[in-house]
Order: C-alpha cells, then sequence, then structure tokens
C-alpha cells in the first residue's frame, strides 16, 4: 500500500477510532509470540517488566516497586532498586569466564588498523580508569564530559564513567569549541575525557585545540581533562595545568562497581537540534538496561555468539545504545567502523566489514545505503565479498524510500526491516521483531508494529483520534515503558511542557504518520515537515519516496515554500547518481512529470532544482527547516551537526534560480565539524 499523501483539514468529528492491537480480529493476523508480550505490556505492566528485569539484569539490591506513576509524567520504574551499568555490560560476563570473548571489533581504514578487545581487557582497562577519575574527585552523580571519535577508549570511559555511579555527558567529536563549550557549561562535568584528534578522509581534526578552546571560553572549568594520545596519527603537547595523559590516568589497582539507584541517571544526551535548541536528555539506568537487553533478541534476533555491527557514532542515541550498551550487556560482540560508506576508500567497505568480521546483522541509516548506490549502483566493489553471514539489516533515523528499499534487498539478499524511535526513547517504538517471529515482509513504508509497552495513537490537530490511514500527529499513551528519558537535564518544566502539554495523558512524539487496518504505524516525516497545500495536508516523505522512482536521482529533499494562492507549495531539492549528463531543465520537467502522475495535480508540484549534496546531521536527519528557512529569505542558524556547511553555498544558488532566496544574507558557514 502506498502512502496516503493529503486529506482535508477538518474537525476530526465522527472519526471512526482505530481498530485496538489487542482485540481478537487482530491477533489472528500477528505473531502469536508478539502479542502476547505486547498485550502484556500494556495489560499487565508491572508483571511483564518486572519478570523481565528479574531474568534479564544483575542486581545489587531488589526494588520495593515496579512502576511509581503517582507523578506522571514523572513515571519512574523498579523503585528503589539497586544496581550498576558496568558490571552488567563487563564484570557479570568476565565473573561467568567469557572474559577471553572479543566485545568490541574496531576497524578503522582511516589508519588502516583493526583491534580485538576482550572483555577481559575492557575490564582491566574500565576498572583502571574508574580510580584515575575517582582519584581526580568523581564520585556519585558528578559528570563527566567525553568528547572522543569512535574508539575504543570512548567505550571506556563511558563505563569507567558509569561504574563509579557518575552521570556521562558524549559530545559528538568534532564539534566546534562553541557546541562543546555549551554542553560542558550546561553539565558542568568535574572531568573531560578526550582524545587529541580524529580522522576523517584525507584530514585530521585536531579534538586537543577544540577543546582547549572550549574550556577556555567556558564560564565552567572541569578539575582536569584526560587526554588519549592517538600516537598512530598524531602526538599532541598537553596543557600542564590542565591536561593529563590517558596512561597517567590509569590506576595500578581495579575499582569496584558502585551500586546507584534504578532511577538515577546513566547519561545525559543532547538532541540533534533539528527542531529547536538541543534539549539534553536524562535516561534513567535500571529501565534503560532492562528494555535495551530485551531487545537485543527481540528486535534483533542476535544470539550471543553473534557479531553485531551499528554503524552509527557514539553521541547519537543509537550509538549509545547499540554499540555500547545494548550488545555488552547481551554478552555479544560489537563492531566500530570507524569509515565512510564510500570514501575508505571505496563503496565496498560495508561489503568487506560484513565478510571480513562475520557480521550477523547491520544497523544503519538509509543515507549510507543511498550513498553507496549512488556511487556504485551494479556493486562492483562488493560483490567480491560473501554476506553468507549476514542475517537482517536494520534501518532508523530517516525515511527510507521504496527504490532504496529494494536496492538492499536485491544487494544484500535479506530482509531490511524499518523502525521508528527518538532520542527521547532510547530504543525502538516501532519495529519489526525477528525474534517475536514476525512477518519480516512488511508493507511497504512502514515502521512496523508498536514495540512492547508502546500504546500508540494518531491524532488530528483538535485531539481526535484519526481514522486508520489518516495523516495525523503520533502520540503515546501514558506511562511510557522503561527506559525512556526519566526528564530534560535540569528543565522538568520543559519536560512536562515540550511532550506532554498539547496531548494530556500523552506524550507528543512530534512525527506525522498514520496506523493502518492491521496496526502498522508509517512515520511520514516531523509534523513541522507536512506541507499545507490549499488545505491539503501532504507529507514530504511521500514527495520524496515519488522523487527518487527516477532512475537519475539518488537523493533528495522536498519542503514547503510561500505561495500566495495555495499558502504552501513544495520545492524539491535533488541529487543525481554518478555520470547523469542529463540536462537540468529536462530532468526538472520530468520530476514534475512523476509526481503529477503518483501524487496527482493537488501537490502543486513545479519548483525542481539539482544540487551536489544535502544538508544531513550525522544521524542522518534532512534539514528541511533550515532549506525552507532559507528560501523564505529568513536567518539561518546551521546546526552544529551539519558534516560540512558548505553545502547551504550550493542550495543558495539552486534556491535563486527558481527564484527564492533573493534577499537572504549569506548564511555563516562555520566548519562546525571540522
Amino acid at each position: 500500500m502506498d502512502q496516503p499523501v493529503s486529506s482535508n483539514s477538518g474537525s476530526g468529528s465522527g472519526s471512526v477510532p482505530q481498530v485496538p492491537i489487542c482485540s481478537a480480529s487482530q491477533s489472528e493476523m500477528l505473531s502469536p509470540l508478539y502479542m502476547e508480550a505486547y498485550c502484556q505490556s500494556l495489560e499487565q505492566p508491572e508483571s511483564f517488566w518486572g519478570d523481565l528485569a528479574e531474568q534479564l539484569i544483575d542486581w545489587d539490591q531488589p526494588w520495593e516497586k515496579v512502576l511509581d506513576n503517582s507523578n506522571s509524567p514523572f513515571t519512574k520504574w523498579y523503585v528503589g532498586g539497586k544496581l550498576n551499568a558496568c558490571y552488567n555490560a563487563i564484570d557479570r560476563h568476565v565473573l561467568s569466564d567469557k572474559g577471553s570473548k572479543v566485545a568490541l571489533i574496531h576497524d578503522s581504514p582511516t589508519t588502516n588498523t583493526v583491534r580485538h578487545v576482550t572483555y577481559n581487557e575492557l575490564y582491566d582497562k574500565v576498572s583502571r580508569l574508574a580510580g584515575g577519575l575517582r582519584r581526580l574527585g568523581v564520585q556519585k552523580g558528578d559528570r563527566v564530559v567525553i568528547y572522543m571519535p569512535l574508539i575504543p577508549e570512548a567505550i571506556i570511559a563511558m563505563l569507567a564513567t558509569a561504574r563509579l555511579g557518575a552521570v556521562h555527558s558524549v559530545v559528538f567529536g568534532g564539534f566546534a569549541a562553541s557546541e562543546l563549550c555549551t554542553r560542558i557549561e550546561h553539565a558542568e562535568p568535574k572531568v573531560i575525557i578526550a582524545a587529541n584528534c580524529g580522522v576523517e578522509p584525507h584530514k585530521i581534526i585536531y579534538y586537543l585545540d577544540i577543546l582547549h578552546e572550549a574550556v577556555a571560553m567556558s564560564r565552567w572549568k572541569p578539575a582536569k581533562n584526560i587526554i588519549y594520545r592517538r600516537a598512530n596519527i598524531l602526538m599532541s603537547d598537553l596543557d600542564e595545568t590542565w591536561d593529563i595523559a590517558w596512561e597517567n590516568a590509569l590506576d595500578t589497582v581495579p575499582v569496584d562497581c558502585v551500586p546507584v539507584e534504578a532511577n538515577d541517571p546513566l547519561y545525559i544526551l543532547y538532541t540533534s537540534g533539528t527542531t529547536d535548541k538541543p534539549k539534553g536528555i536524562q535516561r534513567p539506568i535500571g529501565g534503560h538496561l532492562v528494555t535495551l537487553m530485551y531487545t537485543m533478541n527481540t528486535i534483533y534476533g542476535l544470539q550471543q555468539d553473534d557479531v553485531w555491527w551499528n554503524a552509527s557514532d557514539l553521541g547519537w542515541v543509537v550509538g549509545h545504545s547499540y554499540i555500547c550498551y545494548g550488545p555488552l550487556l547481551y554478552g555479544a560482540t560489537s563492531v566500530m567502523y570507524e569509515g565512510k560508506p564510500d570514501r575508505t576508500p571505496d563503496p565496498g567497505q560495508y561489503f568487506r566489514i560484513i565478510d571480513q568480521h562475520k557480521v550477523s546483522a547491520v544497523f544503519s541509516v538509509p543515507t549510507a545505503f543511498r550513498v553507496i548506490r549512488r556511487v556504485d549502483p551494479d556493486v562492483t566493489y562488493g560483490r567480491k565479498y560473501s554476506l553468507k553471514s549476514l542475517r537482517a539489516i536494520f534501518i532508523a533515523g530517516e525515511h527510507c524510500d521504496l527504490e532504496t528499499m529494494k536496492w538492499m534487498r536485491k544487494t544484500f539478499k535479506v530482509p531490511v526491516l524499518n523502525q521508528w524511535w527518538q532520542t527521547e526513547t532510547g530504543s525502538a517504538i516501532t519495529a519489526t521483531c525477528v525474534g517475536f517471529a514476525q512477518n519480516l515482509q512488511t508493507p511497504p513504508f512502514t515502521t512496523g508494529l508498536p514495540y512492547c509497552g508502546y500504546d500508540i495513537y494518531v491524532l488530528d490537530k483538535n485531539g481526535h483520534e484519526a481514522k486508520p490511514n489518516e495523516l495525523g500527529r503520533i502520540v503515546v499513551k501514558l506511562p511510557l515503558p522503561p527506559g525512556n528519558m526519566a526528564t530534560l537535564y535540569r528543565s522538568d518544566e520543559l519536560f512536562r511542557k515540550t511532550y506532554f502539554q498539547r496531548f494530556p495523558g500523552y506524550y507528543d512524539t512530534m512525527d506525522a504518520g498514520y496506523k493502518d487496518e492491521n496496526g502498522y504505524i508509517y512515520v511520514t516525516a516531523r509534523d513541522d515537515d507536512v506541507i499545507n497545500v490549499a488545505g491539503h495536508r501532504i507529507s514530504t516523505s511521500s514527495l520524496e519516496d515519488a522523487i527518487l522512482r527516477h532512475p537519475d536521482v539518488a537523493d533528495a529533499a522536498v519542503f514547503g515554500v510561500p505561495e500566495p494562492t495555495k499558502g504552501q507549495i513544495p520545492l524539491c531539492l535533488y541529487v543525481t547518481k554518478a555520470n547523469v549528463s542529463k540536462p537540468a531543465a529536462k530532468m526538472s520537467v520530468e520530476l514534475i512529470n512523476i509526481i503529477r502522475e503518483v501524487i496527482g495535480p493537488i501537490a502543486a508540484f513545479k519548483l525542481a532544482a539539482q544540487v551536489q549534496s544535502l544538508p544531513r546531521t550525522r544521524s542522518g536527519k534532512t534539514l528541511r527547516k533550515a532549506m525552507a528557512d532559507l528560501a523564505a529569505n529568513k536567518h539561518i542558524a546551521i546546526p552544529a551537526t551539519v558534516e560540512d556547511a558548505t553545502v547551504f553555498v550550493d542550495i543558495k544558488r539552486a534556491l535563486r534560480e527558481l527564484g527564492y532566496a533573493m534577499a537572504a544574507p549569506d548564511p555563516e558557514l562555520r566548519q562546525t565539524v571540522r
């Protein structure tokens, strides 16, 4: 079924309620394993989540109450229970004689190295770094900012912080000094742990210089910086006033884990800032560990001897959950890939990693596969590698168009399963669950069925329940399941106002989408990305999917621009595949015809221009709002999460050719990640 692309914006009165997924008629169509678990999670949440916590996680002290929702939306799980995240991720595996197993594989074509780190080595390094942190005054509840590239030492730093019951705040390595300074001032860390440099294709990023600049401008000063120097790349001189070399920070005597209450924070993680200023998500320990452990098998079908590869970064929620904590809690092997899909050195690297490390499952963003398809559509580089070990590919973070999905399934010959989640939730809200034996041949465009604990509704602008297949705002009935954010760090009132004020009794995801007759969820865009064309609400993702059906288009972004008669009309910026020489004017005509054929004249589509690349965050989100603001002659603030801000120069050129951005000042093209 294709996505619905528009609906008249009526009051919603008289709408037919959506069929509950736990109804008898629905249960006959869905996996019995899934139905039993899902319905119990909604109808008997305390027994469901209580039993899982006992089975999956080691506790230092049992909880007094599974669920306390007396102060909604500040829900608490496993109240009074005490545990330690580092113990569950490392110590218990070592104590079970699994210490010789490989925990991390660091594959870095940028440095021509592959490194295997066992659970024993993790235990040694983490416990000794924890000792060094304790010597510097870090205690339970203190914050530690971590500013590092995707290397094992970043995970060692996270776990050493957690070992002491302290709170880590990982800032994506390479953020500009001003962005790092903002996070330092907000978190007020006792210590900062950083690397001296990172590596990009043909470029070294001088982390230590950025850190020193950030600390110099910050109103908050850490006690010390612990610096890991990547000697095979760059040897940096340390500032004796602030800096301690990594090797000198390691204690000779390992430090034991400090038990903390289940609702104490494990970490602070800032949202990517595509819709507003970044917010510090505060993650509770107990519920997060239980949920991550449960998902490793139920969603991803992982076995403990499997090799798991999450092709993301630390500093994004996916990396926290499924590069670090999820696979290590489960006792699996986690791949850390320090490279690009296409430039380190060629577009065969995803295939090589699967073959070389015998990867069982991959988690990535659709953009990575679009890049590979764009530069090597016939898989010339990848076909020499074996994919026999691979069982599934999981994608999230952005909409996946149908053509890319088809190419992935044909190329990798495994199920490609879409899912939907947010920084706020910490794991999937909807998914297709391999471990629940769900049907892996899902309808096109769906992000799957609601995962355990998520009671999902689609509401219209007046708060009425939408009909099946009707576009609306996606919300989740409270209480939220374990592992969701506890609050925003130091901002309880902003937490309540941002997520729970508009629809009382529900968590507002701020995403648009719909639910079909069988309970499948379709997330089409951020609600702000829905274009209102003469009263018809059209999802940007439906337009982008139609554009991407063109055989010469590799990537596309659609956003709304002002139009005096219709209010808004869509504008498309697209990227062609390699070696396409067709004139841009001809391409635009063909794209307009595709939209008229697939969507219809209701879309009022007539604006399209070719660009070299599109601005995205490192987590794969397309910056439609920034492009729309530029087209509307508004000042734009380029988020620090954009890898290359100079793409806006070309975008402004394209908009001017279409008659937009005529008076807009040149955006401040800060090199925010370099």
